[in-house]
């Protein structure tokens, strides 16, 4: 995984300088998220200045290389800056470290060498390093993933700007329906989906910048997700029912504001208001539910406990403004819930030989156990590792699926009397049980020969199955419509394996 590129700093000299030049060369390299391969920065400290001091030793070291050590310094400070910064061009932050390091650059080319080699050789090193640390902060803030992921949230904001916070602002929020609060999460999830797939070629700065995306976009997700169920439930109760109900109705009028300010926060679309405030705002909800006295009546009480935990659950979301900082939280290398999804994705790559080496011999029961292991994998509430295990499950549904398949055609006994068009599809399913053999064996990449004649076969059995006329045949319709979802599945599987996809 990612080496830690905040470890033990080198020494300046330590071993040929390379003028600054990095594989990120964003001029000459095609845009594509594959061939973009962001590295760490190596950043080397000062420590041999002194050895160009001469004979009269440091008490007496030269001007201009005192002078260098000094804006090394500068530069050393500077540089754990640059490699945390994970922004844009655009950002004040990138824009201030631009200027710093221009500043530093301009004060190390003004420092006199009197042609003196020594003092010109250490002047371009340290300078090199500058020019390196531009380069750094440019090439990640330009990189064509970084740039998805503002694409992504920019896709993100304007949805939720459309959907939630502009109506409530106009004072419409109530009159989004649960239907069309489904089909929102829907679309906030599709984001989320396409977010965590982005490649970061292992890029710290990338992989924190998805990581803030990808957190504040499932934050969002969440919360939509609890006013559709609150839209769901039979709430709130008659004004009739108790005399604590007309005041725990007028807080759930506040929560619905709070909900829609939540999401304008955790997506940037706030003005003035900040995480601070709302938190006040919700903790005096909370302590006006709880001077409630609802002892006698069962429904009041459970009314109340629903509110507060709804109020709860938004609070977990404000906490999200220093989100990312934490290294550990989107560098998942010794994450514990990714060895144990790791471990279950060996065990299942050790099954799948065994199964196309042999076939079927039994191996349903630890698959089944496999995907509850996965289940009891606690994400964290960290999306990456949550589209970890979501592929570890497809990978254990796609054998399950095969297996249950190739006991499905050799249990088949047709009849005399079995309609053609059934005989037809089955003929395509145990096409499609071929290509899927070959699909679960295949470690290639989407530009091998073999994937494009994979996914041409599985095209083409797709085809095949169109043209199936059922002839009003109920059960070749339900086999028919099976058959082209399974052949969907294999496809997506397909693509899943070869997206090169990290964590």
């Amino acid at each position: 995984m990612c080496a830690n590129v905040f470890g033990v700093l080198k020494r300046l000299f330590g071993k040929p300088f390379d003028g600054g030049k990095r594989n990120m060369d964003h001029g000459n390299q095609p845009q594509t998220h594959q061939q973009h391969q962001p590295q760490q920065y190596q950043f080397h400290m000062p420590g041999v200045f002194q050895a160009f001091a001469g004979a009269q030793g440091s008490a007496e070291q030269h001007p201009a290389l005192s002078r260098l050590e000094e804006v090394h310094r500068e530069v050393g400070a500077l540089g754990m800056q640059v490699q945390s910064f994970s922004g844009l061009q655009s950002d004040r932050e990138y824009k201030r470290l631009e200027r710093e390091l221009t500043r530093l650059l301009l004060e190390v080319d003004q420092v006199e060498t009197e042609g003196r080699a020594e003092l010109q050789q250490a002047r371009k090193r340290v300078a090199g390093e500058v020019e390196g640390l531009l380069r750094y902060l440019e090439g990640n803030a330009t990189h064509p993933s970084r740039l998805a992921i503002e694409e992504l949230s920019q896709e993100a904001q304007n949805l939720l700007q459309s959907s939630v916070v502009g109506p409530h602002r106009q004072g419409q929020a109530q009159e989004i329906s649960a239907e069309s609060g489904e089909e929102l999460v829907e679309a906030v999830q599709d984001v989320a989906m396409r977010l965590a797939q982005v490649k970061t070629g292992g890029s710290i700065p990338l992989r924190k910048a998805r990581y803030r995306a990808l957190t504040r976009v499932c934050a969002v997700q969440e919360v939509l997700e609890g006013r559709v169920q609150t839209q769901m439930l039979a709430l709130p109760l008659s004004d009739d029912t108790h005399e604590a109900v007309q005041h725990i109705n007028q807080v759930m009028v506040k929560v619905s504001g709070a909900r829609c300010q939540l999401v304008a926060l955790l997506m940037g679309l706030s003005g003035r208001d900040s995480c601070a405030h709302l938190a006040r705002i919700l903790m005096e909800l909370l302590v006006e539910l709880d001077a409630l006295d609802v002892s006698s009546n069962a429904a009041v009480r459970n009314y109340r406990k629903q509110v507060v935990e709804e109020i709860n659950g938004m609070l977990k979301h404000l906490d999200l403004e220093g989100e990312g900082d934490d290294t550990r939280r989107y560098d998942l290398a010794q994450n514990d819930s990714i060895r144990e999804i790791e471990a279950i994705r060996g065990r299942v790559s050790q099954l799948r030989g065994e199964v196309l080496r042999q076939g079927v011999a039994g191996q349903g029961a630890e698959l089944q156990g496999l995907l509850a292991q996965l289940d009891g994998v606690d994400t964290g509430r960290n999306p990456c590792i949550r589209e970890a295990r979501r592929r570890a499950v497809l990978e254990v549904q796609a054998l399950i699926t095969y297996l249950d398949l190739q006991e499905a055609l050799a249990r088949r006994q047709p009849g005399l009397n079995e309609h053609p068009s059934h005989a037809a599809v089955w003929r395509v399913l145990a096409s499609l049980s071929e290509l899927q053999a070959q699909v679960l064996g295949f470690d290639g990449k989407r530009d091998d020969k073999n994937y494009m004649m994979l996914e041409e076969l599985l095209t083409k059995q797709l085809l095949a199955l169109d043209a199936v006329d059922s002839q009003g045949d109920q059960m070749t319709k339900i086999a028919r419509k099976q058959a082209v979802k399974y052949a969907q599945n294999i496809l997506s599987y397909l693509d899943m394996k070869t997206d090169e996809w990290e964590y």
